[in-house]
């Protein structure tokens, strides 16, 4: 699609998804879409990108995904995927160059188990600053969060790794790091003092070819945010 602007509810429906590429349904700054975002970006996988205005969603795109989230994907086949660590792993098994999963059994489970493990942390990123904006005390909230953040410090420190999978990066730190890219937005930057080995993995992970690609400046993330804080999220922002 030339256009990087989110489709509404009234707009027309895209034509059919070109035979050699893949269709992502997107939103700029969700950071559920970021994890396919990357693991297109990492695998080199030609696709086209179609953003969703996620408050006023178009009928056809419901029509392909009745819980009307991104990341969506499409093939050319008109075959539908969702839900993001669904669409990651189907995009690593489907275009096999450059595989970000293990390909051990094991080594795949293990993947999973510490995403159900992460799966736990990503709740405090909304509840933290939605409770700081209701005036609510939420030093009890943070002080759970270093001590999962602590955890996965010493993930990395009995592993003797850089990365969550060994020592280059899979799939298991793609879907950790949107969350981290927007720490400073959430201003919780700082519940990862104490925990030098994570800090050391976000340091690496800025440096990652994918991550560059697919981030936005800390200005335009923090505009489109207090956009979503007020209730009028602007999609489109700096387009």
């Amino acid at each position: 699609m030339s256009t990087e602007k989110c489709f509404a509810k009234g707009s027309a429906a895209p034509a059919s998804v070109p035979e050699d590429h893949i269709r992502l349904y997107s939103m700029r700054f969700c950071p559920f879409a970021h994890r396919a975002r990357l693991v297109l970006n990492a695998k080199g996988i030609k696709h086209e990108t179609i953003n969703i205005n996620l408050k006023d969603k178009p009928d056809w795109f419901l029509e392909r995904n009745p819980l009307g989230l991104v990341p969506t994907l499409e093939t050319p086949a008109g075959e539908v995927i969702y839900e993001s660590p669904i669409t990651c792993d189907y995009l690593d098994e489907v275009y096999p160059e450059k595989k970000l999963l293990p390909s051990s059994p094991y080594g795949k489970a293990q993947q999973k188990m510490m995403l159900e493990h992460f799966s736990k942390v990503t709740p405090y990123f909304y509840k933290i600053p939605t409770g700081r904006k209701n005036g609510d005390d939420v030093s009890g909230l943070e002080a759970e969060l270093k001590e999962k953040f602590a955890k996965l410090n010493e993930d990395l420190v009995n592993k003797k790794t850089k990365f969550f999978g060994g020592d280059s990066i899979t799939m298991i730190d793609y879907m950790m790091w949107p969350f981290f890219e927007r720490l400073e937005i959430f201003e919780l930057k700082h519940c990862l003092d104490g925990t030098p080995e994570l800090k050391k993995w976000t340091e690496c992970m800025m440096e990652d070819p994918a991550v560059k690609a697919t981030t936005h400046s800390m200005d335009t993330y923090k505009a489109f945010y207090q956009s979503y804080v007020d209730g009028k999220p602007n999609y489109d922002l700096g387009l």
